[in-house]
């Protein structure tokens, strides 16, 4: 899923469960920030002693923060960043199947997430259940494909059926389906390796299309290919928020001490059709802004009604710049007095916190991932 989703839709979604306002901007920033926290290395320039922080080479910092990374850069292309990031958080596993392989593949609302989720409902830090929100989300429109490198994610005869979205880059794609035919999928895997979603290009994470594939589906990966049928992913995402409806009221009913008591919403129908616009990125977000806003679930002035995804970091850290703290290592960090109290550094805690029931959970189920 896009920032559309996992920020606006999940903001939108936790106030209408009736979350105070600044908590369900935490919920949905952190969900979003999923996506965006790539720093995964910070040294500090003085040691902070009240700190939960390791030492690296000597010197006090963070390490294994990111939950993300670059997919066009071939050095993340490594077994470490993909476990580590997008197996964990993009790609949870299903654990089905006959092989490591097969059971790496990402299913709808699994096993794992579920058991991770049932720990987050108990933790009384909505930044935690932010987390948590985004990889439980991305089973969703993810399923049927692995974060790592692998045969699963090999798919060929991608078939669009919306056919109202006729704009770049689908246009582009058509085209040059037509005009390469039967050797299209040969050529596109020359330049589109098979990681995670990657031949499927962005169709998974856009909430108004509908589509297929045919991929592999035998254990010894014979060539021997079978149709998905049609793949509806406004029913994908409908059900995915549905369940993150019933994950928020729960989380209330265990924190009451996050209720706006002043808040009363049910007309879920309108938020249900914003999230499956059929709109382009930019347009699917602006519809977000305008509704959270009409429908009283957010002030026009209030700073979350537009992510910005260094909204923490700047909070955090005294010496911030974009371009500094836009690298996956960051050197000589100045902290700002209040970095203990800081969103950015509770975000920290909470990947750390996720991580390890992840791959707790994942040996619980039998998918024994080497770290």
């Amino acid at each position: 899923m896009k920032q559309d989703a996992h920020y606006y839709g999940v903001l939108a979604f936790s106030r209408a469960a009736g979350f105070k306002t600044d908590i369900a901007a935490q919920i949905a920033y952190a969900s979003q920030h999923v996506d965006d926290a790539r720093v995964n290395y910070i040294q500090f320039e003085n040691d902070p002693e009240a700190l939960d922080h390791t030492l690296i080479k000597g010197k006090p910092g963070f390490f294994g923060m990111s939950t993300c990374h670059c997919y066009l850069k071939v050095k993340t292309f490594n077994y470490s960043a993909m476990i580590y990031n997008t197996v964990a958080f993009h790609f949870v596993p299903g654990g089905k199947g006959s092989n490591f392989v097969k059971k790496m593949r990402c299913q709808e609302d699994n096993r794992v997430i579920n058991l991770i989720m049932q720990d987050a409902l108990q933790e009384d830090d909505p930044v935690i259940l932010g987390v948590c929100l985004h990889p439980y989300a991305d089973t969703f429109s993810h399923q049927g494909f692995s974060g790592l490198m692998s045969k699963v994610n090999d798919i060929k005869k991608i078939q669009l059926y919306s056919h109202y979205y006729k704009v770049l880059p689908f246009k582009l794609v058509i085209l040059i389906q037509k005009v390469f035919r039967r050797n299209f999928d040969k050529h596109f895997d020359k330049f589109m390796p098979a990681y995670g979603h990657g031949q499927a290009l962005s169709y998974p994470d856009l909430p108004f299309l509908k589509w297929s594939y045919e991929f592999d589906y035998t254990d010894e990966f014979s060539e021997d290919y079978r149709n998905t049928g049609l793949i509806n992913n406004p029913e994908r995402f409908q059900r995915c928020f549905d369940r993150i409806r019933t994950f928020l009221q729960d989380y209330l009913e265990r924190h009451p001490q996050y209720r706006d008591n002043c808040l009363e919403f049910n007309d879920y129908e309108l938020l249900f059709r914003a999230l499956t616009a059929r709109y382009g990125n930019i347009k699917r977000n602006k519809d977000w802004q305008k509704i959270l806003v009409k429908l009283g679930l957010l002030p026009v002035d209030h700073p979350a009604i537009t992510y910005n995804e260094f909204r923490w970091t700047q909070e955090a850290f005294a010496d911030f710049s974009i371009k500094k703290y836009k690298q996956r290592m960051v050197e000589q960090a100045r902290l700002h007095d209040n970095f203990c109290t800081s969103n950015w550094y509770r975000f920290y805690k909470a990947v750390k916190w996720y991580k390890e029931r992840f791959f707790k959970y994942c040996s619980q189920e039998g998918i024994e991932i080497n770290q």
